[in-house]
């Protein structure tokens, strides 16, 4: 117990608002102790006292983290803070951080780390423990360095009895919890009579949260579900091995159509060509009634010997290493090939953005290529298409929001003040605000598959006459959702807020922003490099 600070003999006790208001005139004179006597005994701690009084200006920001920070654990001697965050540079990843109570010191302990959290300290404190992968490990203070505790428990669970509470427990969830206290319109306690005896009649843990999905459904909204969980009737799965190239059916094999670029290959020491044959993986011949893929089963990140008849007639072998998913690669092929499309429909004139998700690492690839893209254009499209939501529309209507109010001329740039006018475009954005900023027009593109966060995105850019929004109505599923963990370890999601269009007062759950102009895209225009909707977004914005 130490003093408020310095030599001071004022301290603080602890007190309900009815204790400090009872010792308000105590409190006024000057004393307050905790003991009947009318002085406390030196020997004694009084009790801690909180001084209220515009508590509110004695706060400290200790982060600057880019958000969802959680998890925060404070040392035992009350210095130090550890807590987790996003990691800014890897989707769906989380670092390990530390910093002193006033800010200083802030460090990254560890990072990339997937589903890591749950962090505990000893009751004295002097130890820490949290979970990665639903591993238990001991932490140390110092570094963040993770030690893995081996552990086992076993338990007998009645299953019968646990799908019960599975199902109140998810149910209840819902009845508190769920955005809608009319839950569109149904009869929330006449689907639990209904569905409740079906549910608890599955014999395994898919069919049982299959039926109460079905009952979930009832409720016709979005961001639903229960999924997760011990699986009791889980399979082995099987990995296929992917190249990273298109094929078609060969007589002798199959025929290297296109290789994604950044795949196996595309690498140097095992790089395949379009029009090559593989006639073989790993010795052993493709025949026409097998798929090429059986042949890679099971290959994930295994060398591979590849046989090739090459296109120029060369037989030579080919050392490859499959890879688990080419997601990404594809990605960046497709917006690659919108970019060129952009470029070749205007005549060079405007830039091309896709933005992938509604979150940081997507929006500050989204400032990087506002400048690249746009830097020397008349304008910029910006495509939500596919887009699977997020959080982040605030930040790029900040953005696409910025209005120029003023114009400057640093010296050296005229000879003469008297030419002011030539700079009437210009104004030192980089150096005045935290973010990029976009003040030519642009144009927006969504679709179908544009969800939640980027659906907001599609409203506001429309009701907020930023530019003219082009493409096919989106889904229609904006809620704000959490979710409820369960006895098992599953998962009920959990929308518990609505949203509504400002302008028109229309709920955008089952609400779709509708484009002002509606173009959808043929079938077969992937394959012959062509893009409709793009095609009109860069007419709208080329009349603007």
């Amino acid at each position: 117990m130490e003093p408020c600070g310095g030599d001071s003999d004022v301290w603080f006790v602890w007190l309900s608002k009815a204790e400090w208001e009872k010792t308000k005139e105590d409190r006024e004179d000057g004393y307050y102790f905790d003991d009947e006597d009318e002085e406390a005994d030196d020997d004694k701690d009084a009790d801690l006292v909180i001084d209220f009084e515009n508590i509110h200006d004695r706060q400290q920001r200790v982060t600057s983290q880019p958000g969802n920070e959680g998890n925060i654990i404070i040392s035992k001697d009350g210095k130090t803070f550890y807590f987790t965050g996003d990691n800014p540079t890897r989707r769906f990843s989380r670092n390990f951080y530390s910093v002193e109570w006033d800010g200083s010191k802030a460090k990254k302990l560890a990072s990339n780390l997937t589903s890591f959290g749950n962090l505990k300290t000893t009751s004295n404190g002097t130890k820490l423990y949290g979970t990665k992968r639903g591993v238990v490990n001991l932490i140390n203070f110092k570094d963040g360095k993770m030690t893995p505790i081996a552990h086992s428990a076993n338990m007998k669970i009645n299953h019968p009895e646990e799908y019960k509470q599975i199902f109140d427990e998810a149910w209840s969830a819902m009845k508190a919890g769920f955005y809608d206290p009319q839950f569109h319109g149904q009869d929330w306690d006449k689907l639990r009579t209904k569905y409740r005896p079906w549910c608890l009649s599955a014999t395994t843990r898919q069919d049982f949260q299959y039926m109460f999905n079905l009952m979930l459904g009832q409720l016709n909204a979005s961001h639903l579900g229960l999924r997760g969980g011990r699986n009791p009737e889980s399979v082995q799965r099987e990995t296929v091995g992917l190249l990273g190239v298109e094929f078609k059916p060969g007589k002798k094999g199959v025929v290297v159509e296109r290789i994604v670029p950044g795949t196996p290959a595309d690498k140097e020491k095992s790089k395949l060509f379009a029009g090559d044959v593989i006639t073989a993986v790993n010795g052993e011949s493709i025949s026409a009634n097998k798929s090429v893929y059986a042949h890679l089963d099971g290959l994930v990140n295994q060398q591979v010997l590849l046989a090739i008849n090459g296109a120029n007639g060369k037989q030579r072998e080919v050392v490859i290493r499959p890879v688990r998913s080419i997601g990404t690669q594809l990605y960046e092929q497709w917006v690659n090939e919108k970019r060129a499309l952009t470029e070749k429909y205007s005549g060079g004139k405007l830039g091309y953005i896709h933005i992938r998700g509604m979150n940081m690492p997507s929006f500050e690839r989204f400032e990087r290529e506002l400048m690249a893209s746009g830097y020397g254009k008349e304008g910029i499209v910006i495509d939500v298409r596919f887009n699977g939501g997020g959080w982040t529309t605030d930040y790029l209507m900040t953005v696409l929001n910025v209005r120029q109010h003023a114009y400057t001329i640093p010296r050296g740039a005229a000879a003469s003040l008297n030419e002011n006018s030539k700079f009437k475009n210009y104004y030192p954005y980089s150096e005045r605000l935290p973010l990029t900023s976009w003040t030519k027009p642009s144009v927006a593109m969504c679709n179908e598959s544009s969800y939640s966060n980027a659906e907001i995105f599609s409203h506001a850019y429309k009701q907020l006459n930023i530019g003219k929004l082009v493409g096919m109505p989106t889904f229609g599923a904006v809620i704000s959702t959490g979710g409820q963990r369960l006895i098992d370890g599953s998962l009920v999601r959990m929308p518990f807020r609505a949203w509504y269009v400002k302008e028109t007062g229309e709920n955008m759950e089952n609400g779709p922003a509708v484009p002002d102009i509606i173009v959808n895209n043929g079938p077969g225009e992937r394959a012959s490099m062509e893009d409709s909707q793009l095609m009109k977004a860069v007419e709208t914005l080329m009349k603007d």
